[in-house]
């Protein structure tokens, strides 16, 4: 078999594009017998010291691939490209003994080539992180770290996202990297893990040694009261700036953020059916359907 080109174009733009050439791929490699593939992807970017950190995390527990954003994708949502070419590129040199790609679309992109055109299958697990920040409460809703994970679940691969309450390029990752690699290895050991888990995984900013476990939560209602500050450019044209103020409307016990507030990791098992079915109960009793 031809070696493998260090770069594919995958013109999306138009069905008969070509695909000029292929990575190796990462399930034909030499690998151990039942070996796990686990596939890891971010928001923030190749470089991005949380990525790095959740790789060295579960290095050993199985054949790991990597494909990420060339650069940050923070925000994204679920955001997908259509009408404009991708790239992928090599990135092994990125990590360590570790198979990596750099993708120049969005998070889900991302976990959508990496099964198509770098795995041909799906992998065993997705991880997504480590993030540079909160993706508790609505804050799910924006991240791209967890609709990468979500595009995994809706591809019946089970994933977890990763996310740690600091920006700070300079963040410590120990407690992060202590909890995913538990978590990983709780997964992994059950015989039976539903195709569709998805969990989003914060860890408080605090000492590895203050963390007090893990709780399951409920997502919080809390959000971002907004603002947009109106300024202008050296050129005198207005543009605006997005502000805002964090407030947490929900003094439940059982929510991410009490768990976070408290120095416990909250997981939170999320979902892509976004069906209300209270709701729908009720709406039976009120509109005139069939």
């Amino acid at each position: 078999m031809a070696k493998a080109k260090k770069t594919i174009e995958t013109l999306l733009a138009s069905k008969n594009a070509p695909i000029r050439s292929k990575p190796k791929s990462a399930a034909t490699q030499k690998q151990v017998p039942d070996e796990p593939i686990i596939l890891i992807t971010n928001d923030d970017g190749i470089s991005a010291p949380g990525l790095k950190a959740l790789v060295e995390a579960v290095k050993d527990l199985g054949k790991i691939v990597v494909v990420a954003p060339d650069k940050p994708q923070s925000g994204m949502g679920h955001a997908i490209t259509i009408g404009h070419p991708l790239r992928l590129h090599s990135a092994n040199s990125f990590f360590d003994g570790v198979e990596a790609w750099q993708c120049s679309g969005t998070p889900v992109d991302c976990v959508k080539l990496a099964v198509d055109k770098v795995l041909h299958r799906k992998p065993d697990l997705c991880l997504s992180g480590v993030n540079h920040g909160a993706n508790h409460s609505i804050n799910v809703i924006y991240s791209g770290t967890m609709s990468a994970a979500v595009e995994a679940a809706i591809e019946s691969i089970p994933s977890l996202g990763f996310s740690l309450l600091d920006y700070n390029i300079d963040a410590d990752f120990t407690g992060a990297k202590k909890f995913a690699r538990l978590l990983v290895q709780q997964l992994l050991s059950r015989k039976v893990i539903d195709k569709h888990l998805c969990l989003n995984v914060n860890i408080p900013s605090v000492d590895v040694n203050l963390i007090k476990g893990m709780k399951l939560c409920r997502q919080a209602y809390a959000k971002y009261e907004e603002d947009f500050d109106e300024r202008k450019d050296p050129n005198g044209r207005k543009y605006f700036w997005l502000t805002g103020e964090f407030i947490n409307f929900d003094k439940g016990k059982d929510t991410d953020v009490w768990a976070l507030n408290n120095n416990f990791v909250s997981i939170v098992p999320v979902q892509f059916d976004l069906t209300d079915y209270k709701l729908k109960d009720k709406l039976r009793k009120i509109l005139k359907t069939n």
